[in-house]
């Protein structure tokens, strides 16, 4: 059986991710988020080591079963290596909660005169990590 694909002219999409959002986790990563994989994380493949067709645009994956990342990529370090964690907006705020990020800081994104767009709330909570983390 084929995978039917994201088709973005027909479907909504599922995640917010695209090409923002891929290269700010990017930026988390290089400045030393930790990540273990695990089921339930969505990831980017930005050197393309995945040989299988992503079912997302932008190259981005599920880990529904983390066996099969296993048996495509090798270790649990090599898919900590050669692939980027794409937090999603309930593991963004598990993650800025460990950091100590206050609920105000989080409540500043919302604030203002315009509600952020589709998926800039999540960037802007990416933004707020990765400050934490350069500190």
């Amino acid at each position: 059986m084929n995978p039917t694909p994201f088709n973005p002219e027909t479907d909504f999409p599922p995640i917010p991710f695209d090409e923002r959002h891929c290269r700010a986790a990017l930026q988390l990563k290089e400045a030393g988020l930790p990540w273990r994989p695990h089921v339930g994380c969505f990831v980017w493949d930005r050197e393309g080591w995945i040989e299988v067709p992503s079912p997302f645009p932008e190259k981005i994956y599920f880990i529904l079963n983390l066996g099969h990342f296993l048996r495509l990529l090798g270790s649990i370090e090599d898919v900590v290596q050669k692939l980027v964690w794409l937090p999603t907006w309930h593991q963004a705020r598990q993650i800025g909660a460990k950091l100590g990020i206050e609920d105000k800081e989080l409540s500043d994104i919302f604030s203002g005169s315009a509600v952020p767009g589709p998926g800039q709330d999540l960037l802007a909570l990416y933004g707020k990590i990765l400050e934490n983390l350069r500190r």
